[in-house]
């Protein structure tokens, strides 16, 4: 008898609770954007304080230039040079950033897990990438024009060193990072030899490959205005190398913030694949 009456009222309890639970996350996220967007606000009020009313002035206000970068993106306001040329601008730096990052990740995590399981490999490689990695990606700039020329192969070696060293580093401590007992415990179970990279290596480390491609990429975003300094005609740092030299300052501007925003949504991606290919890690999941 008793069981009747206690199962009746229990879908009605439990209902409101999953509606409850959005609103809550929804309020979370709401609140989170309003105070990612606190800083940029006051930011720009104190820009346009310290700049508006003030015409000889070499730092234009923030309405001159989101006027410049309506006009970069669609033309039809000052009708120069620049109007109407961000989106080609934008698609060459693109194709140089991720063509550098595929690279050097191409090259750095075949590498990185070599030099973090195989001594042999490890004792030859590691002194000499050790001395070569603190040099500046704007040391290497004379050196790449003269090995790859002027123009954009120069621009895709030094985002190639940008990225390559981040994605290398943690590659070899994810690699290094792995728990002995994972390997006898694929011993064990008959995993031995070169089946180990696959099947305990690659996912031990994956959290540190993540965080080093998140790395490079963001490098390869902060090396491609001295990349883009090579000669080369297209691309964010071309255009805002052209503005200096025209002393456009609102054009630099709007190249910096463009950077900015790619390279935003760009760590954003990564960090979704991440999440998805990491769902079973308790720290990424």
């Amino acid at each position: 008898m008793s069981t009747g009456i206690e199962a009746g009222p229990l879908p009605a309890t439990v209902a409101p609770a999953p509606a409850a639970d959005r609103a809550g996350a929804g309020f979370a996220r709401l609140r989170r954007l309003a105070l990612a967007c606190v800083v940029p606000a006051a930011l720009v009020a104190i820009w346009q304080f310290t700049t508006a009313g003030r015409p000889y002035s070499l730092i234009p206000p923030p309405a001159e230039v989101w006027a410049e970068l309506q006009d970069l993106a669609v033309g039809g306001i000052n009708d120069d040079a620049f109007s109407g040329t961000l989106w080609t601008h934008l698609v060459a730096s693109l194709s140089r950033v991720y063509g550098g990052f595929a690279l050097a990740a191409a090259a750095a995590l075949p590498l990185g897990l070599l030099i973090g399981r195989v001594p042999l490999i490890r004792a030859l490689l590691d002194p000499v990438l050790q001395v070569l990695r603190p040099v500046p990606v704007t040391a290497w700039l004379p050196l790449a024009m003269i090995l790859f020329g002027l123009g954009p192969r120069s621009a895709f070696f030094l985002v190639f060193l940008g990225a390559f060293y981040p994605i290398l580093v943690n590659t070899v401590f994810g690699v290094r990072s792995v728990e002995p007992r994972l390997f006898e415990a694929a011993a064990m179970l008959g995993c031995t030899g070169p089946a180990q990279f696959v099947r305990v290596v690659l996912p031990a480390a994956l959290p540190s490959i993540f965080t080093g491609l998140r790395l490079g990429l963001g490098f390869a975003w902060v090396v491609i205005v001295v990349g883009e300094m090579t000669g080369v005609q297209t691309g964010l740092g071309a255009i805002i190398m052209e503005a200096r030299q025209l002393s456009r300052t609102e054009i630099v501007i709007c190249g910096m913030a463009v950077i900015g925003v790619a390279g935003f949504v760009s760590d954003w991606l990564v960090m979704q694949l991440g999440r998805r290919l990491l769902a079973w890690s308790p720290n990424h999941g």
